[in-house]
């Protein structure tokens, strides 16, 4: 009678904790699977971007819907992975945390490959290519190279590769939410400049034709952009798929396409 029950009891606990008893929970079967897996099995995958620095990501200013060549790169690499893609609006200095902790499968943001970032993220194959430009008031004379920022102060996001390269040259930077906001600055006098991709400034002046800024200089080398993701044998898939859909987008006239929409001009080759 008492082995009986000792099988009973075994049998209650095997129940429970399926397993130790040949069977996985769902959340270890969760935890055992791959991030293109996860985000196959919920049928979207989940992108982070600020939406507010055209023409990479922003809002229409008639339908208030969220626009832009990487909000357009996004969608393409969903459907090519056969998902929704769901679009989360965050600060800059937001971005990367929020994909530390999973809540982002992806950062695409026109973000700019470094060595800092290549240690903690692994990153796609490069997808655009673009020069930092230098601004400054019209009638700024004292700053025309990126050496005369030195004792200067300048604006730009806080964590961005152009807050980092204005510290570099041995400027002062106040942290900002958007290139618009930074534009403000600079003309009103707060700072003295700010740095930021060349067709971003270029949409800006074509969108305020009235601004009394300039650009003075550009760096000598185009800054690759890639889309960065979590480092770990679980986001190999993942990565080669995106890589897949940005070889497919090459190849199908679709990034060129989409360049030429947003930035009057092709930004995907650099070669």
């Amino acid at each position: 009678m008492k082995k009986i029950i000792a099988l009973a009891l075994a049998a209650l606990l095997c129940v429970g904790a399926l397993a130790g008893c040949g069977g996985g929970s769902s959340s270890e079967e969760s935890a055992g699977s791959d991030q293109l897996e996860q985000i196959k099995s919920k049928g979207s995958i989940t992108i982070a971007m600020e939406g507010t620095w055209s023409p990479w990501t922003y809002h229409d200013e008639n339908t208030d819907e969220l626009v832009g060549f990487d909000v357009e790169v996004g969608q393409y690499i969903a459907e090519y992975l056969g998902v929704e893609a769901e679009f989360v609006e965050i600060p800059w200095d937001g971005l990367f945390a929020g994909m530390d902790s999973g809540r982002y499968d992806l950062v695409i943001n026109g973000v700019d490959v470094t060595e800092d970032r290549s240690e903690k993220y692994d990153f796609s194959d490069p997808y655009a290519y673009i020069r930092t430009a230098l601004v400054v008031r019209s009638d700024n004379e004292d700053i025309t190279s990126f050496e005369d920022l030195k004792g200067r102060t300048t604006s730009n996001s806080i964590g961005s590769t152009y807050m980092e390269l204005a510290e570099q040259y041995g400027a002062t930077c106040e942290g900002v939410d958007s290139l618009g906001e930074t534009m403000q600055m600079v003309e009103s006098g707060r700072v003295e400049a700010t740095l930021n991709a060349e067709q971003s400034i270029l949409d800006y002046f074509s969108q305020h034709p009235e601004s009394e800024l300039k650009i003075v200089a550009y760096t000598p080398d185009a800054n690759e952009i890639a889309i960065p993701m979590r480092k770990g044998e679980d986001t190999a898939a993942l990565r080669q798929a995106v890589n897949d859909a940005i070889a497919a987008m090459r190849e199908d006239g679709t990034l060129s396409k989409l360049s030429t929409k947003y930035f009057g001009g092709d930004i995907t080759d650099n070669g």
